[in-house]
């Protein structure tokens, strides 16, 4: 009997974006759904409780913070870990000082991983392999 692969929500609003990481994912072993933008990612995320989302910041109709916010204030969903993917860097594309916002919201436990795009593939995986078991 094989264990159910462990199933990854993408938010992302560039289906280039979406595509790549899905594609990435699935062909190591993951599940996915994907959503263009945080509203959809929600309406996804009630429905079908993945094991982790992969988050994008910076998207039409509702942002990545929203999301993130409203997720973290969910009492049955809080839980679901999130790894933030995004373009959304400080100067000179370092990513530091985005993370170091989100991971200065107190109300709000910082993700469990954050990467700048373009991603680099490996250190991503193994980022999501350690948040999954």
């Amino acid at each position: 009997m094989t264990a159910e692969p462990k199933k990854v929500l993408v938010v992302d609003d560039e289906p280039d974006v979406v595509t790549y990481l899905e594609t990435l994912l699935r062909d190591n072993g993951y599940a996915t759904i994907a959503a263009a933008d945080g509203k959809e990612g929600m309406e996804k995320l009630r429905r079908e409780h993945p094991d982790l989302v992969c988050l994008d910041i910076t998207m039409p109709v509702e942002s990545g913070i929203r999301f993130y916010r409203d997720l973290r204030c969910d009492p049955e969903l809080g839980r679901t870990p999130v790894i933030v993917v995004t373009a959304v860097t400080g100067y000179g594309a370092d990513p530091a000082p985005f993370r170091n916002f989100l991971g200065t919201r107190r109300q709000f436990p910082p993700p469990e991983g954050f990467f700048s795009k373009p991603i680099d593939r490996d250190k991503f995986l193994a980022a999501v392999k350690n948040v999954l078991g």
